[in-house]
């Protein structure tokens, strides 16, 4: 599975305080974007999946959400992490 206990404690290992909080806006954001880079990688090969399509636009808009609260509350960690996840905002 693309999205198992382990991918998720190393990703907010990596990407948060240590893979307990996952809480943390980066560790969130960086689980979104995983999953948003597996679901548009699924699309390419099944294009009239439109639940899948729906899914990923409601993901993009919760990313894009917490990257403006992230930025509105600290401009160094967001950029930070927009570098570090290589978005381009």
């Amino acid at each position: 599975m693309y999205n198992s206990k382990e991918l998720k404690k190393t990703i907010f290992k990596k990407h948060g305080k240590s893979e307990k909080d996952t809480g943390s806006s980066e560790g969130q954001i960086a689980l979104f974007t995983h999953r948003i880079d597996h679901l548009s990688k699924h699309l390419e090969g099944n294009r009239n999946d439109f639940n899948t399509e729906r899914s990923l636009v409601r993901l993009v808009g919760k990313r894009r959400s917490l990257l403006d609260y992230l930025k509105s509350k600290d401009i160094n960690r967001y950029r930070a992490i927009v570098k570090k996840l290589g978005l381009r905002k």
